[in-house]
């Protein structure tokens, strides 16, 4: 079983304390009086604004979105073995490549050691940022199940013989 997870890097903050002046970079508005006075760097462009309802922040605004960052808490060699940010928005499609590379590594480990592979799912979760109220992408998890045979095991070799005796004479031509 692989997880993957979105981990927070730092404390949150409730407030802002570094100010940009009207043409700073990543600023929005046209340069008006109110925005030379001090105004908030977007930290996530392209995001709405808007601030939620009960919420301290918009999602353009939100300082835990920008710091989150995914890494792998398997023993299996895949990507995300150290901490690393995601945009939030190519978040999913990375988590879901993330966890196609454990189904991968347990198909190839199923057929160097003469195994099955009986079942593997992929579950993606999601979780709601307490600062902007956006939903994310919090992480992934793979499980699988994989039968190998041994042909060494005396169990093995007693099932085979039970089966072998509830077989013979079951198919017996008796027109020929």
């Amino acid at each position: 079983m692989s997880i993957i997870g979105a981990i927070a890097n730092g404390a949150v903050s409730s407030g802002y304390t570094a100010y940009q002046g009207a043409y700073g970079a990543g600023m929005t508005g046209t340069g008006t009086a109110h925005e030379a006075e001090g105004a908030k760097a977007i930290l996530n462009p392209g995001e709405s604004t808007k601030a939620n309802p009960g919420k301290r922040v918009s999602p353009a605004e939100c300082e835990t979105c920008k710091n989150r960052k995914y890494q792998d808490g398997s023993d299996e060699m895949v990507s995300f073995k150290s901490a690393q940010h995601i945009d939030p928005r190519a978040a999913a499609a990375r988590v879901r490549g993330h966890e196609a590379e454990h189904v991968s590594n347990a198909y190839k480990d199923a057929a160097q050691n003469n195994g099955k592979v009986l079942q593997a799912s992929v579950s993606i979760k999601t979780a709601v940022c307490p600062e902007c109220g956006r939903t994310y992408v919090a992480g992934g998890e793979t499980a699988t199940k994989i039968q190998y045979s041994n042909e060494d095991n005396p169990y093995t070799k007693a099932k085979k013989a039970m089966n072998k005796q509830g077989l013979l004479g079951a198919n017996v031509d008796l027109a020929g």
